[in-house]
Parts: C-alpha cells; structure tokens; sequence
C-alpha cells in the first residue's frame, strides 16, 4: 500500500518536528501544508524531513488538505493518511487503519477517538457527538467520530468527490461524500493525546459555518455524487481520462 503523510498546519511549531520525525517511521513521505503560520512551522518541518506546501496567508482546514491531497495524488500515491498537527494523534496507530482498509476493502479508515472521549477537552466532545448523531441520521449508519482528522484516505476516490469548503466542516462533507459515492467507510479506535494548546476552532464562527453546509447538505438527495469538475479541473489529461473509465 503506497501511502504518504499530510499534515495541515497553522502555528504548530512546537510540535511539528517530533510529529514529523515520528511519522517518518511509518509512511516513505510527510507533506506539511503550512497554512498561513507564523512561527517557523514551515522551516522547522523541512529541517524534521518533511516536504513542505506554504499558504501565504490562512486559507482553512479543508483548502490546506485539498493542497495536500492533490499534491500526492499528482505524484502517484495511492493512499493518503491526515492528522492533525497539534500532536493529539498518535503514529503509532496508523498500522491499525492500514490493516482494516486491507481487510475490508474500505476506502475511508477514520480513526475513532470515542472510546477515550473523556481525554478530548468537553466542549469538543459534546460538538462532536451532536455532529455525530445528525450525521449517522442521515448516513442510516452509526458514525462514532464524524469529526476526526486522523483518516486513511484513497485518493483517487477522494479526487472524483465533489468536495469543496474549505474549513473545519471538511470532515463531515468528506465522509459523507465517500457514503453518498457508495463507498465503504470504517472507522477503527485510536488513542486521544491531549495537546498542551488550545482548539484553532472557533466556537461560534466554525459553529456557524458548519450549520450553513449542514443546511445545504441537507437539501441534496442521497443518491450518488458526480465527479468532481472542480478538483479534475486541476488534474493532467490523462489522469482525468482514467477516472472516467
């Protein structure tokens, strides 16, 4: 399985080198996509062994993951793995997520934080299962941690997704993306390290946001998404040709 590493950061210096180096142990690449820091994220990354996409100004979650996964999906990587770059994830789960996409065939592994819920700061946890429950509603399944950033992605059914914010709401439109495409998502238990550092959401502005694409989202039918002319657009002729095969 031909995976590589993506990390969307903003003012993660603290961490982001032990994140790397760790990390370096499991995948062939990490790919830091700094969006918008200003404490050296960057430069601390590229000295740790990871390569390095820089915003020049904050664009959001979902846009620097976008710029992640498109970047390894140009370069011929097959699987992506995301985490957060605050730390809270654990490297050493990822064996666990590449073993259930192995086993059953899924597309999307996101690694499931509730059965440790009580390390995740409170209000985050009670966010969190509110934004579950709606979505395991609509999906007719149960979906434990809609909200996790610690995923094993396959990108090429990631580019053929009509995916398009470009905050923190990028999880719950990815995974109910891949749902909607027909496509399997497992979710396996990963560990919850807390971070010495506050949330970068904002409560009320992110809160908000995610009500207006909840809105929206709610509006579609559950039926099967095209794909996406928005992410092919960015991709080379060829590339576009075989996802239409």
């Amino acid at each position: 399985m031909i995976c590589a590493a993506v990390i969307p950061c903003l003012n993660e210096g603290a961490g982001i080198a032990a994140l790397v180096s760790a990390l370096r142990r499991h995948v062939s690449l990490v790919l830091v996509v700094d969006d918008g820091s200003m404490d050296g994220t960057a430069l601390l990354a590229r000295g740790a062994g990871a390569a390095v996409i820089r915003h020049e100004r904050n664009r959001g979650k979902g846009a620097a993951l976008r710029s992640g996964l498109s970047h390894l999906f140009e370069q011929g990587f097959e699987w992506a793995v995301t985490l957060d770059g605050d730390g809270q994830h654990a490297p050493e789960d990822l064996p666990a997520l590449l073993r259930c996409a192995g086993q059953t065939g899924a597309r999307l592994v996101i690694g499931n934080r509730m059965d440790n819920a009580r390390a995740m700061p409170w209000l985050r946890r009670q966010v969190n299962r509110w934004m579950s429950r709606k979505l395991s509603r609509r999906a007719g399944r149960q979906l434990p941690d809609t909200q996790s950033g610690f995923r094993l992605i396959h990108l090429r059914t990631w580019a053929a997704l009509p995916l398009k914010t470009e905050r923190f709401e990028v999880e719950s439109e990815m995974l109910m993306a891949f749902l909607l495409a027909g496509r399997r998502v497992e979710f396996v238990p990963v560990r919850v390290i807390r971070g010495s550092r506050g949330s970068h959401i904002h409560p009320v502005a992110d809160s908000l946001r995610w009500l207006r694409w909840w809105r929206n989202f709610n509006r579609r039918p559950a039926s099967r998404h095209p794909a996406s002319s928005a992410v092919q657009s960015s991709l080379p002729a060829a590339t576009r040709m075989e996802m239409l095969r």
